[in-house]
């Protein structure tokens, strides 16, 4: 391995106490203790805090910070979340219950997805909120839910824009998309939810996720900014919540550096300050789930074997891409990169090595770390995966091969 190769960016998050990584304030072993078996997820409540807390220091204080819980839904990780931020985010009937249940309030909450069914609908309308619209097909059916049960049907419009989110790792909008309404068509959307007599209140503009420049993600949301402020004048009652998505990303791979805040936030000053004029009483919404959550969780495997296959040392772990297929590259990676890893002990100036550590899992595609530079580990050592904390477990093909679920804890 080329000592003159992009390195990740360090994991100071975690320090290592005696050389043993620390989670929460927390010895690695100890806490693995503590869960009592392997694999597991581990989030630091601390870590999520203090992300909420500078983000809020780095935008202006009129921007709603909204949470989308896809990214991390374990309700320990959603009831400190609701205390933290404005808003709840969630894309199906089950996660709206989890809101609800941590504490959300229904006013503060939105439903989005491009395939909600007629029961979830109806569920949006019972429990009060707001539905991103993604289809003509919703109105309908809000409508009359809203009729049966006597209770307005709050509806926001997502729109499909006819840009995307220059970098961005998953491209939401923009082209033809699966995602929201394509912009050409809202006019005719917002005509029928007049008509409906549906309680409109605003709309959502998701342009892609993952993105590490500042500029783009500025330009985004200036484009949708400004493609609001035209379909707001056709819209049948004001704007109150003008939702601009998020995209803010998090360094996974070597050669990335961190997100800069401070031109987002001069940027979204600047667009805080024109819509109090074009759009009285309005609220811009920055809807995020991995940006706040990555980074403060890392899953633990434990190695139950120490393989030398032709020269190369293999470390067989006891979980693998069951419980973090993001790890393994078979969550939209194109050419599979590394996480960030460690081994949870490692005493300093121990001895090091190239390594893959690897799942229990009968395919090649199981790999967590392909030939990294690591400190020598034996069987019953921890294997350490960095930025964890979205995309986890609820993205991972856990049924597969009938291994065992892994644990979540937040500490």
């Amino acid at each position: 391995m080329s000592r003159t190769a992009p390195v990740h960016v360090p994991m100071s998050q975690f320090p290592r106490v005696d050389g043993e990584l620390t989670v929460g304030g927390e010895r690695l072993s100890v806490l693995a203790a503590r869960v009592a078996s392997t694999p597991f997820y581990a989030y630091d409540r601390a870590l999520i805090r203090a992300r909420v807390a500078a983000l809020r220091a780095a935008l202006p204080s009129a921007v709603m910070l909204h949470y989308a819980m896809k990214a991390n839904p374990m309700p320990a990780v959603v009831a400190l979340m609701v205390g933290l931020v404005d808003g709840i985010d969630v894309a199906s009937g089950g996660e709206l219950r989890v809101a609800l249940d941590a504490g959300a309030a229904a006013a503060d909450v939105s439903f989005a997805g491009p395939g909600k069914r007629d029961v979830e609908l109806r569920q949006a309308v019972a429990s009060r909120v707001l539905v991103n619209v993604e289809s003509a097909r919703e109105l309908p059916i809000l409508a009359q839910a809203s009729q049966e049960l006597g209770l307005p049907a709050r509806v926001a419009v997502r729109v499909n824009p006819d840009f995307e989110l220059k970098g961005s790792g998953m491209k939401m909008g923009g082209g033809p998309k699966q995602f929201g309404i394509d912009v050409e068509q809202v006019p005719a959307v917002l005509a029928r939810i007049g008509e409906l007599g549906l309680a409109f209140e605003g709309f959502h503009l998701y342009s892609g996720s993952q993105n590490l420049n500042a500029e783009s993600i500025c330009e985004a949301q200036r484009q949708s900014f400004e493609l609001a402020l035209r379909l707001a004048a056709l819209a049948s009652a004001p704007v109150r919540h003008l939702n601009l998505g998020g995209g803010f990303g998090v360094p996974y791979f070597p050669g990335q550096e961190r997100l800069d805040l401070a031109p987002i936030g001069a940027n979204l000053e600047r667009l805080a300050e024109r819509l109090e004029t074009a759009m009285p009483g309005a609220s811009i919404v920055i809807e995020l789930g991995r940006y706040f959550v990555a980074e403060a969780g890392v899953y633990v495997t434990r190695v139950v074997d120490r393989k030398l296959s032709r020269g190369e040392v293999f470390l067989v772990c006891d979980g693998g891409l069951n419980h973090h297929l993001a790890a393994s590259g078979n969550f939209g990676q194109v050419v599979r990169k590394n996480y960030p890893a460690a081994i949870g002990r490692a005493p300093q100036g121990g001895a090091v090595e190239v390594a893959s550590a690897v799942g229990p899992l009968c395919t090649p595609l199981d790999i967590l770390a392909d030939r990294m530079e690591l400190p020598q580990a034996e069987i019953g050592d921890l294997v350490v995966i960095f930025q964890s904390g979205a995309y986890g477990p609820s993205a991972s093909p856990q049924a597969f091969l009938g291994h065992p679920a892994c644990t979540e804890v937040l500490v």
